[in-house]
């Protein structure tokens, strides 16, 4: 079984991720990170993890119209979708929810929210000043769900 975890990470959280879940996996799986590549060879492999964070309350363009452009090939293999944000709860599942396509999340054989992390190093001075002023912080903060990753791999394999 040949797996592709693709994703878009804006301030490197998803990109962690990836590597978390390329490394539990196992046989591994190749990376491809939307912001450098979008042509991808899907006949190549048999499953297709797919993932991207929440910023201002949505996933990322390139995760969106990967999906969309990719979803007859996506709906014949074996998928996973995950999601790397802050919020918690209901919350999070909203976002989720409306962050890919319903045929995707339908046939997906796996589903995961990981959490997410403010990184101050990464971000501009206007995206520093938001979060200082929403999520009440002025520091890098990191709540990635290393059990949540873990049951995602679970989850997928059986």
């Amino acid at each position: 079984m040949k797996t592709l975890i693709v994703y878009a990470s804006k301030h490197g959280c998803t990109e962690t991720c990836a590597e978390k879940l390329k490394a539990k996996l196992p046989g591994g799986a190749d990376l491809l990170n939307l912001s450098q590549k979008l042509d991808v060879p899907l006949v190549s492999y048999d499953t297709v993890l797919i993932g991207g964070s929440i910023h201002a309350g949505r996933i990322q363009s390139s995760v969106k119209k990967f999906c969309e452009g990719h979803k007859a090939a996506l709906l014949q293999k074996r998928i996973g979708l995950f999601l790397c944000c802050m919020e918690e709860g209901e919350t999070a599942k909203t976002q989720f929810e409306a962050a890919f396509p319903g045929e995707l999340k339908d046939c997906a054989s796996a589903r995961g929210l990981f959490g997410g992390e403010f990184n101050f190093e990464k971000m501009n001075w206007f995206e520093r000043a938001i979060i200082r002023k929403i999520a009440k912080t002025d520091r890098s903060v990191s709540k990635i769900n290393e059990g949540k990753i873990s049951q995602f791999i679970a989850d997928f394999i059986y």
